[in-house]
């Protein structure tokens, strides 16, 4: 009989509800580098249900069998690309790479071999880049794959992006005012001062972003991933973040006046300097956060 700490042991997750069985191999092989091979690799105590046994993770479980099957066999899921977005979010946090980058693979193979509903191409993207002036102001580019083009500057105001991959791109100081980005892809995208006055930015994923100085005035950020976003002096006054994940992410300096952040995440986030005055946080969860220097006179916060 196998023992607990061999590598086929069965291990039993919790993960928001649902109920997950597999075994401890499979948790540290695929991607020994990501979370859940940290989790269970036997450097780490993890807490059980002392009863049934069962390992939480505080996740929304709905696409967890898809990140087993990616473990179990190296295959990315077909899925609509709404739900593309959302399995993104969940490897992202499990910080599951290769998952990723087969994700960014399928939506590029499917934009080349489907008819796009789009007024440009990637390649008239790129044509476009390089004239002297970019501008897309109230173009529709639903669904385009734009990831790690230099888009630095570019005017995209009024535009419809919405599931657009921005990841890896170069977009300095580019314009999205007003823009309707819901759904879409900035992973780890260049987005310093940036204007996103006004946009609907909702269920996008900006987890590893640079964005020193972005303004983000009057934003819809609901539902957002910020992780390990750089947020540096950024300007996110009355921006709505409400349910949005900046777990671990930078926001020394920021200014969040206004800004709703009922049931935000912003463990591990460093808040030091930050304009926090009369914000509501007493739905947000700030366990571990640091709030050095930050100006929180009448903010709200649970007791």
């Amino acid at each position: 009989m196998a023992k607990e700490s061999d590598s086929f042991s069965l291990v039993r997750l919790n993960i928001g509800g649902k109920k997950f069985c597999t075994t401890r191999d499979t948790l540290t092989q695929r991607e020994p580098d990501s979370m859940l091979a940290a989790m269970f690799s036997g450097r780490h105590t993890v807490c059980q249900d002392p009863e049934k046994g069962f390992v939480f993770v505080d996740r929304d479980g709905k696409h967890f069998r898809h990140i087993l099957n990616w473990l179990r066999d190296g295959v990315v899921p077909t899925l609509k690309n709404s739900e593309y977005a959302e399995l993104l979010q969940e490897a992202e946090y499990y910080q599951l790479l290769g998952l990723i980058d087969g994700i960014s693979d399928v939506m590029n193979q499917r934009n080349k071999n489907e008819e796009l509903d789009t007024e440009l191409t990637r390649i008239d993207i790129i044509k476009c880049i390089q004239s002297e002036r970019v501008r897309f102001r109230g173009v529709n580019l639903s669904g385009l794959d734009l990831s790690k083009l230099d888009l630095s500057f570019a005017d995209f105001s009024y535009a419809c992006i919405k599931n657009v991959f921005f990841s890896r791109a170069n977009l300095l100081c580019a314009k999205f005012r007003d823009v309707d980005a819901e759904g879409a892809i900035f992973h780890n995208a260049t987005l310093r001062e940036c204007e996103f006055t006004g946009a609907n930015l909702r269920g996008a994923l900006l987890a590893g972003a640079s964005l020193q100085s972005a303004n983000l005035q009057d934003a819809c950020l609901i539902d957002c991933s910020f992780c390990q976003a750089d947020l540096r002096s950024a300007h996110l006054q009355d921006a709505d973040l409400t349910n949005a994940n900046l777990e671990g992410a930078i926001l020394v300096g920021a200014n969040l006046k206004g800004a709703k952040l009922s049931n935000a995440n912003l463990r591990g986030a460093n808040l030091q300097r930050a304009y926090l005055r009369k914000v509501n946080l007493r739905d947000t969860h700030l366990e571990g956060a640091k709030l050095d220097g930050a100006n929180l006179l009448g903010a709200i916060r649970r007791h």
